[in-house]
């Protein structure tokens, strides 16, 4: 007799052929895109010479399509098939990487030249992403969001632990545009295993606001994905915890790095096992978010985990100014701290995309991207500000204290009472 564990066992995405596609193909992709962030600043210093300021602006460009692609791609998401986009990205992002190697050959590589890469490959990146999750409750059961977002996320996880060190293999082996060249060949093959997907993709919403075009068609599309955000009481809060919280976080990043190296004296070396060790951690939420789900509710978890996540990142001003100590500190801090954020992460991303109807889901996607694009801009000018006035451990208390505040949305919203995954889309938006 067929039990009701039976029937699960055989539901579980490990059998299903399609989900696997996917998943390997963003793992393929997640490690070119941690190849990417790490390469082109390093073709620039060995390669091109850069000095600090250049890196700067480097790094901001690559920023940058986070809030320009969240804010201009939801609507075309929404009107177009997820997975050609997906795949379109791929492509995008391979040719533009491919021009590096072949510059650098030619001996016409420039910082203009990277810093365009840097910009094009992060706008595909982001608007790989947005069509990702836009494309995953049309290829998996509903009830298996929270499975299938856990394992994309474990290999994400994974990426952000292996990433650096192959790229840096790469590099040593190859030199640094020769790796962007490795790297191109990773998007290839995303592309590839997601051309494999044999499920057909839901068909796009029906051309009912085709009468706009232009900026009017650009402002019905952010209204419309604001809308559905907003008008969605389980979905509002987690908008709000995630804008509020990147805010604080581009407050604290640079300023983790001047205070690690700087202030606790730990070597770069020391540093990259210390970010590491974060890495671990997340692959640790990752697996856990789930389980924490089912042992106190989704909502409390959600709230929980983002708490838990500004309490672990506040005892980082407090670490001791020795290399041994601070190390210490900042590891255990590292690996709670970035646990919980990402169990956080998970169960919120599987919400969003089970209370919000597929036809709006890449534009509030996007505009998950685009509000936290556009505070972290804030956050990283005004940490710089906050450090130089008034030091950098006082500017890093603050950051944490409202990394803790940013829970305060979910525990002023229905997320608190909210026992497990609701069983169908909300009709409210």
């Amino acid at each position: 007799m067929t039990t009701a564990e039976d029937i699960a066992a055989s539901r579980t995405l490990w059998r299903h052929g399609d989900f696997l596609r996917l998943w390997a193909a963003q793992a393929i992709s997640t490690f070119g895109a941690r190849i990417t962030r790490e390469g082109i600043p390093l073709a620039a210093v060995l390669t091109l010479q850069a000095q600090p300021a250049q890196l700067g602006i480097l790094a901001a460009l690559a920023i940058a399509p986070q809030l320009v692609v969240g804010l201009l791609a939801g609507g075309w998401v929404d009107r177009s098939k997820r997975r050609t986009l997906m795949i379109g990205a791929d492509l995008m992002r391979a040719a533009v990487l491919i021009t590096v190697p072949l510059a650098a050959w030619m001996h016409w590589l420039t910082m203009t030249h990277l810093s365009i890469a840097a910009v094009l490959v992060g706008a595909g990146s982001v608007l790989f992403d947005i069509a990702d999750h836009a494309y995953l409750p049309g290829l998996i059961d509903r009830d298996r969001l929270v499975e299938g977002n856990s394992k994309l996320r474990i290999t994400e996880s994974i990426a952000e632990i292996a990433g650096p060190a192959l790229t840096g293999v790469l590099v040593q082996l190859l030199t640094a545009p020769i790796a962007m060249a490795v790297n191109a060949l990773t998007y290839l093959l995303s592309a590839l295993v997601l051309l494999t997907i044999r499920k057909p993709e839901p068909p796009p919403e029906p051309a009912e606001e085709a009468a706009a075009v232009g900026l009017a068609a650009w402002r019905a599309d952010l209204a419309r994905g604001f809308s559905a955000i907003w008008h969605e009481p389980l979905v509002r809060p987690l908008w709000l915890m995630t804008v509020t919280s990147s805010l604080f976080g581009s407050i604290f990043a640079p300023l983790y790095l001047f205070f690690a190296l700087k202030q606790l004296g730990l070597t770069p070396a020391l540093l990259g096992i210390t970010i590491a060790v974060g890495g671990v951690g997340a692959l640790t939420g990752a697996l856990l978010g789930a389980r924490l789900a089912r042992w106190v509710g989704l909502g409390p978890a959600i709230i929980g985990s983002a708490l838990m996540t500004g309490v672990v990142i506040g005892l980082i001003p407090f670490a001791p100014p020795d290399p041994v100590g601070g190390m210490a500190m900042l590891a255990v801090s590292q690996f709670f701290g970035d646990a919980f954020a990402v169990a956080s992460a998970v169960l919120g991303i599987s919400l969003l995309q089970t209370m919000l109807p597929g036809a709006v889901l890449g534009r509030a996607t996007a505009l998950f991207q685009a509000g936290p694009g556009a505070v972290s801009i804030i956050g990283a000018l005004g940490g710089g500000l906050l450090a130089e006035a008034y030091g950098v451990r006082p500017a890093m208390m603050l950051a944490s204290a409202g990394l803790l505040a940013a829970a305060g949305w979910g525990l002023a919203s229905p997320l608190r009472g909210l026992s497990e995954m609701p069983a169908r889309e909300s009709t409210g938006s």
